[in-house]
């Protein structure tokens, strides 16, 4: 294995048999105009790289294909993940990568090819980890998005754990859990928002990727559209799963409420006897049991048990028709 350190270029880039691959890892305008002076990229492609706003998306051209794939990363502090862009470069003997240095495991595998010329790490599960060696820049291309789809794969399954947590909570009606399945379905919408389009351009490469290797290609592509396919499902899974955890949360919410507004309306229902006696009688005027014409038939009292009495008799007669209207 040669590695070329002429150039800024050079020291991110690794010669290993009859290839380059060149991970630039910064988004630098100026070690961007030097790959172009490098390679003979086209202006736009080189735009496009530099851009935060490109859909994923295949250019083919006559010495190499442009691609354009988003990947998410996983956000810790805001809880979910944001599309991160990859730019690839593949010609018949180099490959280039660039992106802003964000995804752990592109890094990871470059360090690994630099250090080990190797792009397989034998102590990762023999089940999980890529068959394939990379022997030219199509085998390392499909070895890169592979290890980015497994890296799909685990953050669908923490997506899935994640929903499993809050299922308690949706199902609490003493809990409000708006906070959680709100996050959780932005952290979704992000995470197919990358997928989706990784299944289309996956699919192009694999009808172009032919005119630049000698290798049969075919068939490793084809089992990478399939394994992104298990990502979708998991995907779609995730989003069916939030959706019915968002419309419970809301139907419980709204039953919460409407529970609490049915108990201050008959409370007030019930106050309306004591508020009208009570009104009546504050008046400045003459009533019977009032100051001028007290009630003594009972004692000092009379008027005060009057009043109770006159109260209690409508709240009781409104009880027993609530309770027969099955409204209590």
């Amino acid at each position: 294995m040669i590695s070329d350190t002429d150039s800024g270029i050079g020291e991110l880039s690794i010669r290993s048999g009859s290839f380059t691959w060149t991970n630039i890892d910064r988004l630098d305008a100026e070690l961007l105009r030097s790959l172009k002076a490098s390679y003979h990229f086209h202006d736009l492609d080189i735009e496009d790289c530099l851009s935060k706003t490109q859909t994923p998306k295949i250019d083919e051209y006559q010495d190499y294909l442009f691609i354009i794939f988003h990947f998410p990363r996983y956000l810790k502090e805001k809880r979910y993940s944001v599309p991160m862009q990859v730019s690839i470069f593949l010609g018949r003997d180099f490959l280039v990568t660039v992106h802003n240095g964000e995804l752990k495991p592109l890094n990871n595998l470059f360090a690994l090819y630099r250090s080990t010329g190797q792009v397989v790490d034998a102590g990762r599960n023999e089940k999980t980890a890529c068959s394939l060696t990379a022997t030219s820049p199509s085998s390392l291309l499909y070895t890169i998005i592979y290890t980015l789809v497994e890296n799909l794969l685990v953050m669908g399954s923490k997506i899935m754990s994640n929903i499993e947590e809050i299922e308690e909570i949706v199902f609490d009606e003493q809990i409000s859990a708006v906070r959680e399945v709100t996050g959780l379905r932005h952290n979704i919408a992000n995470f197919r928002r990358s997928v989706f389009p990784l299944r289309r351009v996956i699919y192009e490469l694999e009808k172009k990727i032919g005119r630049f290797t000698g290798e049969d290609m075919g068939n490793y592509f084809g089992d990478l559209t399939d394994y992104i396919e298990k990502v979708w499902a998991i995907a779609e899974e995730c989003r069916e799963a939030i959706e019915i955890y968002k419309d419970t949360d809301v139907i419980i919410s709204s039953d919460r409420t409407n529970k609490i507004l049915t108990v201050l309306t008959i409370l007030f229902t019930f106050s309306i006897p004591f508020t009208l006696l009570g009104t009546l009688y504050g008046m400045n005027v003459v009533l019977p049991g009032g100051l001028e014409r007290p009630w003594t038939f009972l004692g000092p009292y009379s008027t005060f048990i009057f009043i109770l009495l006159a109260s209690f008799v409508p709240v009781l007669c409104m009880f027993t028709i609530f309770r027969k209207l099955k409204w209590l």
